[in-house]
């Protein structure tokens, strides 16, 4: 019998990650936005970070200000020696499937955006039916995902996970929607750290899976 494995998900640090007390755990998860400027230089110091942290797993995904992964995916992947990078790709932990992808919806030109609708719905079409935790980059449409009086969320991913139904979902992108909430069944998180103002101030969010 697997033994439970206690998750703590961060995303958005924006290069802020040494600001945060982080709780002890089996898996360490980063729903991406690691980095200020999307630099390369600036992986080498959150890969040193990385390696202090006491986590048996460590996984990260990119966001849409980490250009670098874009730009230079060899040498962003490369920097990254302390934790598993996956882009549109799985990992299993203790038998429970991980699936990180760093997409969401076309937003001022940023990095990994693609237009709603058919175009960002081919990387929602690779999301396999036995992914336990799915880790995006951007909300789904409706949870978590509110700007000002605005849900900015993806249509197609809320669709891909109301087919799929993971047991988790883990997500950044929007600051404001920092947060957790069940809806049928499936356990929606926002971990963004900073607030909409940029202030670290979030504290990490734990789960635990069976």
């Amino acid at each position: 019998m697997n033994k439970k494995l206690k998750c703590v998900a961060i995303a958005d640090t924006h290069g802020m990650y040494r600001d945060i007390k982080i709780p002890d755990g089996d898996v360490l998860i980063h729903a991406g936005d690691i980095t200020r400027q999307g630099r390369l230089h600036e992986l080498y110091d959150f890969n040193d970070w990385l390696g202090e942290q006491p986590h048996q797993h460590k996984i990260v995904i990119a966001g849409n200000h980490d250009w670098c992964f874009e730009s230079h995916p060899n040498g962003s992947r490369s920097a990254i020696t302390n934790a598993i990078y996956l882009q549109d790709e799985s990992v299993v932990i203790n038998g429970v499937k991980f699936y990180e992808t760093p997409w969401q919806p076309w937003f001022l030109d940023w990095a990994f955006n693609l237009q709603r609708g058919e175009e960002i719905q081919e990387k929602w079409d690779l999301i396999s039916n036995d992914v336990a935790v799915l880790i995006t980059h951007g909300p789904a449409f409706g949870i978590l995902d509110k700007v000002a009086i605005a849900n900015v969320g993806c249509e197609n991913l809320l669709s891909k996970i109301e087919e799929i139904k993971p047991k988790v979902h883990v997500c950044g992108h929007i600051h404001e929607g920092y947060g957790e909430v069940i809806i049928g069944g499936i356990k929606f998180i926002n971990a963004s750290i900073n607030t909409e103002h940029y202030k670290p101030i979030n504290d990490p969010i734990l789960f635990t899976l069976d």
